[in-house]
């Protein structure tokens, strides 16, 4: 009688002429450390420490091909300059661990691992961005100053976490009204996570961009900072003029209308952006931009 091609016994599979052994232990752990790693790799990707680890990426690359082709003398530098790399990565990426450790210390850490691979960044309705559209335009036209951050795949908590938390729900009259001149909540910027405000007040990093125009002011600087940091999407409404600008992923376009504003929203709600969107919102504001300088 044939035998067949695939065989199993006693934790033994046979797959032709080859042997494969496990136990029930050994695939717990494979699975475990699988989970695990994936999680690593999502909580990774909604930090600024990404880049970071694509290019520690790209040098382990470069040393497996080195060591692949014997090249010696630079596999012999990879390993080196191994301890210093570690070093370098625990500084580097410090705030972003010590975030972690305190995620896990909280009592809805295994909830918030339930919804770890949501993306935070592409949850804005239809509605949401009719609201945001609606306030910015009469922010603007009221030539009332205003920052909104909508936060995409990058989470933006250690900005959130210097502003009040609000958790209310997106609308027009709300937004407005903090922005009013005068109320609590004026000063600073509002971030918006899914269709929800989470904070307002909120501190954000000042671009060091020395090209940027000297006409602008501590606010369009900020807006364009955090969108250095991260991968959000900032609105700038001008006290001094009533523009309207975005700025994303390091790039402001300037006195652009609700219109097109609308556009770039509806276009950011299901769709991933992160390596073209810059060259989207150039194509969407193309004509859009104004040389005049605005505060």
């Amino acid at each position: 009688m044939k035998e067949s091609f695939f065989q199993f016994s006693g934790g033994t599979l046979t797959i032709g002429t080859f042997n494969l052994t496990f136990s029930l232990s050994g695939v717990v752990e494979m699975i475990i450390f699988s989970v695990a790693t994936y999680y690593i790799i999502i909580w990774f990707r909604k930090t600024k420490a990404w880049n970071f680890l694509k290019g520690l990426a790209v040098l382990l690359g470069a040393y497996v091909l080195a060591r692949v082709f014997r090249l010696n003398n630079i596999a012999h530098l990879f390993e080196s300059s191994l301890g210093t790399m570690l070093i370098a990565v625990i500084v580097i990426m410090q705030p972003e661990l010590r975030r972690a450790l305190e995620q896990i210390g909280k009592k809805n850490v295994f909830s918030g691992f339930l919804h770890f691979g949501e993306n935070n960044g592409n949850g804005l309705t239809a509605s949401s961005v009719d609201a945001i559209v609606r306030a910015v335009a009469q922010l603007g036209k009221n030539k009332v100053g205003a920052l909104i951050v909508l936060e995409r795949n990058i989470e933006l908590d250690e900005y959130i976490e210097t502003g009040i938390t609000l958790n209310a729900d997106i609308s027009s009259a709300l937004l407005e009204q903090i922005f009013e001149h005068n109320t609590p909540l004026h000063d600073g910027a509002v971030i918006i996570r899914n269709n929800e405000i989470v904070s307002a007040t909120c501190y954000l990093p000042l671009s060091d961009d020395q090209n940027i125009s000297k006409e602008l002011g501590t606010r369009h600087r900020a807006g364009l900072g955090i969108s250095e940091k991260s991968d959000c999407i900032t609105i700038i409404a001008s006290e001094e003029t009533g523009f309207i600008s975005v700025a994303i992923n390091g790039q402001l376009s300037r006195n652009i209308t609700p219109e097109k504003l609308r556009e770039i929203l509806i276009g950011d709600v299901d769709l991933d952006m992160d390596k073209s969107l810059a060259l989207k919102l150039k194509e969407t504001l193309k004509g859009g931009t104004s040389n005049e300088e605005d505060n």
